[in-house]
């Protein structure tokens, strides 16, 4: 077997801190993060040009998947938008367990810029966990990239969402945060965003059950019914 070695580019920074809850395809929830580029294309020349693309294609790695090299192939797997039981051949899928552990997200581009010794690549509606290796990136050709009539299979349609509510409790916590400036509120429609693809694993249905999550610098529990999304607590 052919072996390829490819750089790592950068890293991202994300308040995904955790697999569970991130949305299952890029640009779903406007999530700002941003890429810190590494040594030796840490360097400004290397965008020039960049700001007339309103999006890039990032290229990276799935790089968290435990024992993922030394597990035999698996043909099949079970997306979670077939309700995670039926299965499907892992190249009809997006599947994070693949041959090779390779991602491809389309982003917005905010903008390039040193900050300090750092090249930082500000983006946002990523769907990749905090500290994913960048492979590449690359610009968005919407004229060769966009294909308007494509058949997208099983995913035709975007998930639907829930509308998201917060407990007393939680929403004292919120507005004391609010208060101190420990969050933006910027970050809090974020994560009401993210919460409202209901992120719990597809076969999981418990209404009385509570999730935790942890999304930037926050402890987020919650509970999911057939028609809502309920924050219970929020803490640092």
């Amino acid at each position: 077997m052919t072996e390829l070695t490819l750089p790592i580019i950068g890293y991202m920074h994300s308040p995904y801190k955790e697999k569970f809850g991130i949305p299952r395809q890029p640009n779903l929830v406007q999530v700002e993060s941003y890429i810190e580029m590494t040594g030796p294309y840490n360097d400004l020349l290397a965008f020039e040009g960049i700001e007339e693309f309103s999006h890039l294609w990032l290229v990276w790695q799935f790089h968290d998947n435990k024992n993922q090299q030394s597990q035999q192939f698996r043909p099949q797997v079970r997306p979670p938008r077939l309700g995670g039981n039926q299965k499907i051949g892992v190249f009809a899928t997006r599947s994070m367990y693949r041959p090779s552990p390779i991602g491809l997200s389309v982003v917005k581009l905010k903008e390039v810029k040193k900050v300090g010794k750092s090249v930082r690549v500000y983006v946002s509606g990523s769907d990749l966990l905090d500290g994913t290796p960048i492979i590449d990136i690359k610009p968005y050709i919407q004229y060769s990239d966009a294909v308007i009539d494509a058949q997208s299979g099983y995913a035709q349609d975007e998930p639907s969402r829930k509308p998201v509510i917060w407990s007393e409790d939680a929403e004292q916590q919120k507005k004391l945060l609010l208060e101190k400036g420990k969050i933006s509120a910027q970050l809090l429609e974020e994560l009401e965003a993210v919460l409202s693809l209901d992120p719990r694993p597809a076969y999981q249905d418990d209404e009385n059950r509570v999730y935790g999550m942890r999304f930037a610098d926050f402890n987020i529990k919650f509970s999911v019914n057939e028609t809502s999304v309920m924050i219970v607590e929020i803490e640092c």
